[in-house]
């Protein structure tokens, strides 16, 4: 089984770093045109210099805007009009106990979290219908189901997030456009080693336990026992977003190492 993306263009939000920038360097090996997005000029330019490194015979472009406000979503769409796979990967979260997380903290994860997707999809997905074939993958959670109870607004906001992308599919029926959820769990994003290394320290525990130390204590169902990678997020997102997956449409697809006890 190989995944071609030749011909297709993709773009990626969030995707100067972490699973969104892992995103791009895989859709751009698999042969997609990879938009490239971050909210500043610097962190776009950084992140090209970097994918065009890794994969030489790549496409890659970027645009800097801000997808949490609507006049980014405006400067994105405006440039780049069209696009056959929105990867929606833009996100946030604070640890902030329910009490102290005020309207503007709802406010904020709720624009980037959710409403970052809503308009993007609102613009995108037309295009998508009128061609008969497109993609639309929205980077949720495994909180939008296990809420955390110290992060209850970033819970609730990937909980309508994967709601939007079940509504949002059903526009899609009899169409060649999917539209899908994914839900990594705790992920070893950009600045881990660093993290675990102070986490290693803070808790008396030897680095080489670090990862399955913290991940036990925070989701003590995980099967996984450790940090997920980036690539194996990226790899289910990057599936989910080929001509392979033609038959998952709807679906909240769990890439959390198996802290769901729920089978469905």
């Amino acid at each position: 089984m190989e995944i071609d993306l030749t011909g297709l263009t993709a773009l990626v939000t969030g995707s100067t770093r972490g699973i969104g920038f892992t995103t791009a360097e895989r859709l751009g090996e698999s042969g997609a045109s990879v938009v490239v997005n971050g909210r500043t000029q610097d962190a776009v330019d950084a992140a090209l210099d970097a994918l065009r490194s890794a994969v030489p015979s790549g496409s890659f472009r970027g645009v800097a805007a801000d997808v949490a406000t609507a006049s980014g979503i405006d400067a994105l769409t405006a440039a780049e009009p069209s696009v056959d796979i929105l990867v929606s990967n833009a996100a946030v979260f604070d640890w902030i106990p329910f009490f102290e997380a005020t309207d503007e903290v709802w406010q904020h994860h709720l624009d980037i979290n959710l409403m970052s997707g809503v308009r993007l999809a609102r613009h995108y997905l037309p295009g998508m219908v009128e061609q008969n074939w497109g993609r639309i993958v929205l980077v949720a959670s495994e909180a939008g189901f296990n809420l955390p109870p110290d992060m209850i607004h970033y819970g609730v906001s990937k909980a309508a997030e994967i709601a939007f992308a079940r509504g949002l599919a059903e526009t899609t029926a009899g169409t060649g456009v999917t539209v899908n959820s994914i839900l990594p769990g705790p992920t070893a994003s950009s600045g881990a080693d660093d993290f675990l290394e102070s986490y290693a320290k803070e808790n008396d525990v030897p680095l080489e336990k670090a990862s399955h130390h913290l991940i036990t204590s925070i989701r003590p169902t995980t099967l996984l026992q450790r940090l997920a990678t980036t690539d194996e997020v990226a790899n289910m997102i990057v599936y989910v977003a080929s001509r392979l997956s033609s038959a998952t449409n709807g679906a909240a697809l769990r890439a959390e190492g198996g802290i769901l006890r729920h089978p469905g």
